[in-house]
């Protein structure tokens, strides 16, 4: 008797969103370093408390297999904010929209992130997945984003294609379509990196450039034991 296939859905539990603005002011990215100055003061102190909160968050994964849910709460309102700031910035330009002031989810902003909460995570793993397993993707992650640190204080590969985006801008007003698409692989491989070595997540990022401003949704099929 034939068997049916059932559908598995295999889509990263990190989903990096964006939207690119059809009208992008010409000369505001030449000033953006300075609008931003409030945002980098209050995001040094959230990646610092981030960086104890994973930590905390560690040992509780160590003992119980949960990530409590306030301290997950909390580091991803961090990597929201970081991203927000970051697609204004100098990582993306995606956007004139000002970032808010705020840990929790803007839907109608043009960048959008969000970590699906994790059941029960692995005990073990916690101890080797942030510096051992994910030392490959810190590799790469460096040379697109030049090092680590807030996003939009690098200068890699992304940051080269922004440059470009910027001066594009600035001559033509249009920001190129197939350098966006590259621009926010790039970026959504280093935040799906970020939320891995935050231990909010077990699932290993892809070495994959998932391109475009909408997160891709993969599907593969499982065919059942037949009797």
């Amino acid at each position: 008797m034939s068997t049916l296939a059932s559908p598995v859905d295999n889509s990263s539990p990190v989903a990096v969103n964006a939207t690119l603005e059809p009208e992008l002011s010409r000369w505001l990215w030449l000033v953006k370093w300075l609008l931003i100055v409030p945002h980098a003061i209050v995001l040094v102190f959230l990646w610092i408390g981030a960086l104890f909160a994973t930590i905390a968050a560690g040992f509780a994964i160590l003992f119980t297999g949960r990530y409590p849910r306030g301290l997950f709460g909390f580091n991803l309102g961090v990597l929201r904010w970081t991203w927000r700031v970051a697609y204004y910035s100098y990582s993306a330009l995606g956007t004139d929209r000002y970032p808010p002031f705020t840990l929790g989810p803007v839907p109608d902003y043009p960048a959008r992130l969000d970590v699906d909460y994790p059941g029960e995570l692995s005990r073990w793993l916690v101890l080797v997945k942030w510096w051992l397993l994910a030392l490959p993707q810190y590799i790469v992650v460096g040379l697109l984003v030049g090092g680590f640190g807030p996003p939009y204080a690098r200068v890699g590969l992304i940051g080269v294609l922004v440059l470009f985006a910027g001066v594009a801008l600035l001559f033509g007003r249009r920001y190129p379509g197939g350098m966006f698409d590259l621009v926010m692989g790039g970026n959504r491989w280093a935040l799906r990196v970020a939320a891995y070595a935050m231990l909010m997540t077990d699932r290993y990022p892809p070495f994959r450039l998932d391109q475009g401003g909408r997160e891709p949704v993969e599907r593969s099929f499982r065919v059942p034991d037949s009797d």
